[in-house]
C-alpha cells in the first residue's frame, strides 16, 4: 500500500494536535505546571505540526518541495527530541548533581537576551529534574521522547521515501 504524501502530512498534523492536547490537558486539567524544557519541547512539536499542515494544504507535486517540507518538519521535531533527551538526562542525575532552580521562563525572557535565555533553559534546572507525573513507571519526559522519536521516524521516512512520478494526463 502506497500512502500519499498528503495522508502522511495529515497524520503528522494529527500527531501534533494530539501531543499538544495532551500537554494542555495535563497543564490545565491535572494542574501540572510545565517547566521551561517542557515548553521548549512544545515549540518543536508545534513547528512540526505547522509545517505538516502547510504541506497538507499545499499538497505539492514537486518532489523537491515535498522533501523540503519533510526536512523542515524533521528539524522541528528533532528540536523536541533533543530537548526531551536533555530533560530525561536531567531526571536521571543523582540529587546532588541536579542544577539549582532558577527564575521562571517569563522572567528570563523579560530580563535577558534570547541567546542567554536559550543557554540557561537548555542547561536545565532543579524544577526540570523533578518527576511530577509517571505512567507505567516512566516519567512524562520519557514518554514525550518516545512520542517525538516516533514522529521523527515518520518525518524522516517522508523525507527519504520514493515518490512516484505520475505522467500528466493530456
Amino acid at each position: 500500500m502506497q500512502w500519499s504524501y498528503r495522508f502522511v502530512s495529515g497524520v503528522l498534523v494529527l500527531a501534533s494536535i494530539v501531543g499538544m492536547s495532551f500537554a494542555l490537558y495535563l497543564e490545565h486539567v491535572k494542574g501540572l505546571e510545565p517547566c521551561p524544557l517542557c515548553i521548549f519541547q512544545r515549540v518543536g512539536l508545534m513547528a512540526m505540526g505547522i509545517i505538516a499542515l502547510i504541506a497538507f494544504l499545499h499538497n505539492p507535486v514537486s518532489n523537491a518541495v515535498k522533501r523540503f517540507y519533510a526536512f523542515l518538519a524533521s528539524v522541528g521535531i528533532l528540536w523536541s527530541v533533543g530537548v526531551a533527551s536533555r530533560h530525561v538526562w536531567l531526571q536521571t542525575l543523582p540529587p546532588d548533581q541536579v542544577p539549582s532552580c532558577g527564575p521562571g521562563l517569563n522572567y528570563l525572557l523579560d530580563a535577558l537576551p534570547l541567546k542567554t535565555v536559550m543557554q540557561q533553559v537548555l542547561q536545565g534546572s532543579g524544577e526540570c529534574a523533578a518527576i511530577d507525573w509517571t505512567f507505567l513507571g516512566q516519567s512524562l519526559p520519557v514518554w514525550s521522547l518516545a512520542y517525538f522519536v516516533l514522529i521523527l521516524a515518520i518525518c524522516v521516512w517522508q523525507l527519504l521515501r520514493h515518490y512516484p512520478i505520475y505522467a500528466k494526463k493530456k
